[in-house]
C-alpha cells in the first residue's frame, strides 16, 4: 500500500485542525515543539572551538522522535510545517537533521493562518529551509546560553544559589529597578490650580475656565488666595475663540506588542494569558462549521495586511456601516528598521466571522480577546475620526484663563474601537461665541503635588521594551514571566515593583558585566541578529564579538567583588512558637513564611495572599489561590465556609 505525504506541525491542536482540512490523503503529526536543544546540565557550547553548539534530543521526546522517523520512512514526502518565524524555522531544521536517512524528500512549508486555503496553498508551494533564519535563532540561543550559564555561578557565589540571569531579562530588570529608584528619590513639589465657573448669557450650562499660569504661577495657597482676592469684582471677557477641524487616523491592526498592551489595558489580561489565548485562537477552535483557526499568526511586529484581507475588510465595512465609513488611507507608521516584515499583522482569518456570530461557541476570555482583535482590524480599515477642536481664552484683572474641547463631527473608526479616551470626557463648548457675556464667577482653588514617574505595568514595560528594541515579539511575555518567577519583581495591583533580590541582582550585573543591563547594547545585539537572518553576517561572528570582553569582566568580578547580603522581607505574621515577625522565603513551590530565628526556631507556614474584601458568605478573610495553570480564584480561609469564586466579590 502506497504511503501518504506526511505533514509535521508543532502542536496537537494544529494537528487536529489541519487533519480536518486535508482528509485521509495526508498524514499529520505533531512534534510537540522542539525535539533537540542544548543540554540543561551543562553549557553545551564549546567555548574553545569557535562556540560550536551541542544539540541533543530533549529528555522525554524519544518516543515522538521514533514515531516521526517511522512515519517519514512510510511517507511519499515530508512537509515540515512548523511556525512561520525564526524559532519555527529552527525547529524545522532540527527535524530535518533528525529525519536524515528516513526520507530524502523533505520540504519546508509555512502559513500565516490555519485555514483550508492557506494550508493547501502552502503545500502547493514548498520551499527549502531558510538557513539564515535558522542561524539567527542559533545565534540567539547560543548567546542566551553563554550569557546565562556564565553569569549564574557569579550570582551563586556573590548572592545566593539558585539565581540566574539572562541577556534580555537583565536589561528589562534594569529598566524596572531604575524606574523604582527614580520614584524613591522623587521629591514632590506643591502647586495649585484655579478654576472659575461662569454663567453665560443664553446658556444653561456654566463655562468652566482654568487659570493659564499667566502672569504668575500658583505655587502655594497664599498665591491662590491672593489671585482670587484680586479677581473679585473683575469682569471676565472672552479674548479668543479658535475652532479647527482635526482628524485622528484609524489605528493600525495589532502586532504582538500592541495586542499585549491593549489586552492588559482594556481586558486586564497578563501578557502570558493574552499569548496563551491567542495561541488557541490561531491553532484552531471547534465551531459548528468545524475546527478552524480564527486569527493569523500571533508573533509579529509587522502591521502589513494582505491585499485579499484588506479588500474583504473594506467590503464588509461598506456593507455593514456604509460607504462613508470605508477608510481611504490607512495609518501606517514610519517603517521601523527593526521590523521583520515577513508576516502580516494579527487579524481575523475571516472578517465575516464576527464575534456575535460565534459568541456561543467560544469561552468567555477567548471571545473577549477575539472581539478585541476583530474590532481593531475592522477599525483599521475604517475612516478617520473627525472632530472640531475649540479653544477659548478669557481674561480678567490681567490674569489669563483657558478652556478646550473636542466636539465630534464624524465618529469614523470609533464606531467600533473607542478605547483611546475611555477615561476622559470631553467638555462641550457648543454655543460659546467671542461676544458671549460672562458673569457670576465662582472660584475653585485646588492643591496638588507633582507626581513621580508611574511604576511600570506589564503593558507599559512591553511598550518600552519594544521602543528600545529589547527582545522580539516572542520574548516579551516570557521575559516578564521569568522575572516574576525568579522573584526579581513583584506585582502590586497593575504595577510591577523590583524586589530587594531583584535590586541586588541588578546591582551585581551593573558592577560586573554592565553590557547585560545596557538597553542600547541589548538592542544592538538584536540588530546584529537581524543581519544574520538577512544572510549578511555569519552567526558565530556575533558570538565572537560578544564573549571575549564579557568573559574578561566576568573573571574580574568573580575574583574582586564582595558577597552581597540580602535582608529577608518581613511579613505581618507573628511566629506562634517564639513571637518573632516571620519573613518571606522562596522555595521550589514559591513563597512560604519562615521564622527568622532559625536554627533555634524552625517554624514555617504557607504564604497566603489575602484579598482586600471579606468573604460575602461568612465575613472571614478571602485567600487568593491559583490553579496549576496559574488561574486566580478566591476562597474563604475559614474551614467551615465553602465560599469559592473565580471572580473577586464586590466590597
Amino acid at each position: 500500500m502506497a504511503g501518504h505525504p506526511l505533514i509535521i506541525v508543532e502542536s496537537p491542536t494544529k494537528e487536529h485542525t489541519i487533519k480536518r482540512f486535508l482528509g485521509s490523503n495526508y498524514t499529520v503529526k505533531a512534534s510537540g515543539g522542539h525535539l533537540r536543544d542544548l543540554p540543561k546540565s551543562r553549557m553545551g557550547v564549546d567555548l574553545e572551538h569557535d562556540y560550536e553548539p551541542e544539540y541533543i534530543p530533549i529528555r522525554g521526546k524519544g518516543a515522538t522522535i521514533k514515531e516521526l522517523k517511522e512515519e517519514a520512512k512510510k511517507a511519499t514526502k515530508v512537509y515540515l510545517a512548523t511556525d512561520p518565524d525564526r524559532e519555527g524555522e529552527a525547529i524545522a531544521w532540527h527535524l530535518a537533521t533528525l529525519l536524515q536517512g528516513c526520507n530524502d524528500k523533505l520540504y519546508r512549508v509555512s502559513f500565516n493562518e490555519i485555514t483550508k486555503d492557506a494550508v493547501k496553498q502552502a503545500i502547493a508551494a514548498p520551499r527549502q529551509i531558510d538557513l539564515s533564519l535558522v542561524d539567527a535563532q542559533q545565534a540567539r540561543r547560543v548567546l542566551d546560553r553563554v550569557a546565562g550559564y556564565s553569569v549564574s555561578p557569579l550570582l551563586w557565589r556573590k548572592v545566593k544559589r539558585g539565581l540566574s540571569a539572562g541577556r534580555v531579562q537583565s536589561s528589562t530588570l534594569n529598566m524596572i529597578v531604575e524606574r523604582d529608584k527614580e520614584i524613591d528619590a522623587f521629591d514632590p513639589e506643591e502647586y495649585w490650580t484655579l478654576d472659575v465657573s461662569l454663567s453665560v448669557a443664553g446658556r444653561k450650562a456654566p463655562l468652566v475656565l482654568q487659570y493659564d499660569n499667566k502672569p504668575v504661577e500658583l505655587k502655594t495657597e497664599a498665591d491662590t488666595d491672593a489671585l482670587i482676592e484680586r479677581l473679585q469684582g473683575e469682569t471676565f471677557v472672552i479674548t479668543g475663540l479658535e475652532k479647527s477641524r482635526k482628524t485622528v487616523k484609524a489605528p493600525a491592526p495589532f502586532t504582538t506588542s500592541t495586542l499585549q498592551q491593549e489586552a492588559s489595558r482594556i481586558l486586564g489580561f497578563s501578557p502570558s494569558k493574552t499569548m496563551r489565548l491567542a495561541q488557541t485562537l490561531y491553532e484552531g477552535v471547534k465551531l459548528s462549521e468545524g475546527t478552524v483557526g480564527l486569527i493569523t499568526y500571533l508573533r509579529t511586529d509587522s502591521i502589513r495586511i494582505s491585499a485579499e484581507a484588506d479588500a474583504a475588510a473594506k467590503a464588509y465595512v461598506k456593507e455593514a456601516y456604509g460607504e462613508e465609513y470605508v477608510g481611504k488611507t490607512f495609518g501606517v507608521s514610519k517603517k521601523n528598521e527593526r521590523i521583520q516584515d515577513a508576516h502580516e499583522a494579527i487579524r481575523p482569518t475571516d472578517i465575516r466571522r464576527t464575534p456575535v456570530r460565534i459568541k456561543e461557541e467560544l469561552g468567555r476570555d477567548e471571545l473577549r480577546l477575539y472581539q478585541l482583535i476583530w474590532n481593531r482590524f475592522a477599525a483599521s480599515r475604517m475612516s478617520d475620526y473627525v472632530y472640531e477642536a475649540v479653544h477659548v481664552s478669557a481674561a480678567a484683572g490681567g490674569a489669563q484663563f483657558k478652556a478646550t474641547a473636542q466636539n465630534p463631527v464624524f465618529d469614523g473608526y470609533r464606531l467600533l474601537y473607542n478605547h483611546e479616551d475611555a477615561q476622559k470626557k470631553d467638555k462641550n463648548l457648543v454655543g460659546i461665541t467671542k461676544e458671549s457675556e460672562l458673569s457670576d464667577p465662582k472660584f475653585d482653588g485646588k492643591q496638588h503635588f507633582t507626581q513621580p514617574p508611574a511604576h511600570f505595568t506589564e503593558a507599559s514595560l512591553i511598550q518600552s521594551m519594544e521602543s528600545y528594541g529589547i527582545g522580539r515579539p516572542s520574548t516579551y511575555a516570557p521575559t516578564v514571566s521569568t522575572l516574576m518567577e525568579r522573584h526579581y519583581i513583584s506585582k502590586k495591583g497593575k504595577n510591577l515593583l523590583s524586589t530587594d533580590l531583584g535590586r541586588a541582582v541588578d546591582d551585581l550585573i551593573l558592577h560586573s558585566v554592565p553590557m547585560l543591563a545596557d538597553k542600547e547594547f541589548t538592542a544592538q545585539m538584536e540588530g546584529q541578529l537581524d543581519t544574520v537572518a538577512e544572510g549578511e553576517t555569519p552567526w558565530k561572528e556575533v558570538i565572537r564579538g560578544f564573549y571575549p570582553p564579557f568573559k574578561e569582566k566576568l573573571d574580574t568580578a568573580m575574583s574582586e567583588m564582595e558577597r552581597v547580603k540580602i535582608k529577608d522581607e518581613e511579613s505581618d505574621e507573628i511566629c506562634e512558637l517564639c513571637g518573632r515577625r516571620m519573613v518571606i522565603k522562596y522555595g521550589r513551590n514559591g513563597k512560604f513564611l519562615a521564622c527568622p530565628g532559625f536554627p533555634e526556631c524552625r517554624n514555617t507556614r504557607p504564604f497566603l495572599e489575602y484579598a482586600d474584601v471579606p468573604c460575602p458568605k461568612c465575613g472571614g478573610r478571602l485567600v487568593i489561590r491559583r490553579t496549576k495553570k496559574g488561574r486566580r480564584f478566591y476562597a474563604c480561609e475559614n474551614k467551615d465556609c465553602d465560599f469559592i469564586s473565580w471572580n473577586k466579590p464586590k466590597k
